[in-house]
Order: C-alpha cells, then sequence, then structure tokens
C-alpha cells in the first residue's frame, strides 16, 4: 500500500523541561463504584513546583478526580491552582493515565511503602495545560506539556516538559 501523499514530515517531537511539581495530598474521598468506574476524588492539600523559568507553591483546593477503570487503570482528571513566586495565578488542568501491572498491585496497596516503588516499574504520564491572565506569564497559555509522575510520601509529584 502507498502512503497517503498528504501525509508530511513535522520531524521528531521535541521536549524541554519546565519543572518539577510535588502535589500533597488530602486523604482520598472515595465514591464507590459507579456505571463507569470507581470514582476517587485525590484533594490538593498544597505543594511546590520548581524549574528554570517557573516556582511557587500549589494551593489548596485543587484536585484529581480519579476515575477507576475494572482493569485498575487510573483516568487522570486533574485541576490544580499554582501561585508563582512573583504572585501570578495559574490554572493547571491534566488528563493522564495510571497503570500498574498485577504482579505490583499488591506492593502498591501499601499505602506506607508504596512511594518506595520504583517509578520505572508503573506507567503514569500526564498532558497539561495552563491557564492564566498573569501578562509575565502569558506564554503558558499557549503551550503543550507531558509530564512523568510518581509517588512521594505525602502525595504525588511530575516531572513536567512543554513541548517545543
Amino acid at each position: 500500500m502507498l502512503a497517503d501523499p498528504r501525509v508530511k514530515d513535522v520531524g521528531e517531537i521535541q521536549t524541554e523541561f519546565l519543572f518539577d511539581i510535588v502535589v500533597d495530598l488530602n486523604p482520598r474521598l472515595n465514591f464507590g463504584r459507579g456505571p463507569v468506574g470507581q470514582r476517587v476524588l485525590f484533594g490538593s492539600a498544597g505543594g511546590t513546583f520548581e524549574g528554570p523559568r517557573l516556582r511557587g507553591e500549589v494551593l489548596p483546593g485543587g484536585g484529581d478526580w480519579a476515575l477507576f477503570r475494572p482493569d485498575g487503570a487510573m483516568l487522570l482528571d486533574v485541576r490544580l491552582a499554582l501561585r508563582t513566586d512573583d504572585g501570578a495565578l495559574l490554572h493547571m488542568t491534566y488528563g493522564g493515565r495510571y497503570t500498574t501491572p498485577p504482579e505490583l498491585r499488591a506492593e502498591m496497596a501499601d499505602h506506607a511503602t508504596r512511594h518506595r516503588v520504583s517509578p520505572s516499574r508503573y506507567y503514569f504520564r500526564t498532558n497539561p495545560l495552563f491557564e492564566t491572565g498573569a501578562e509575565s506569564h502569558a506564554w503558558l497559555n499557549d503551550i503543550v506539556c507531558v509530564g512523568s509522575g510518581y509517588l512521594v510520601e505525602g502525595g504525588i509529584a511530575y516531572k513536567i516538559f512543554q513541548v517545543v
């Protein structure tokens, strides 16, 4: 079969490090199993973010309205409010997937120790977008990011990259 002549070479996707973020979490709220899976709210209790162009704090009140599928995969639906060190407010949203291989699920079920499991053993990826009215950070309104997540004691963390 011949390639479609409309297909163009756009090059490889390139990324640039944006920041590391740690989100402290409140105790989860489990809404139970509904018609599309088990809904759980992991509420944000605060945190920090820092990179070469941005740094600041994660404000309480946001969170992840996660949906657990019957196969154990978690679908992320996150909204966070960030305040930069210069006082700008950023609205950060992202979806993503967090999947744990069946052989790792028992180890990950222990909330006291699961943050010690290497992130290389599970898949935790996100696609952050930003909104802000702050002129100094308006460039964030026009970028797409990707992130790699991992568990930390008391919360979650991500390494966020801008797609350039």
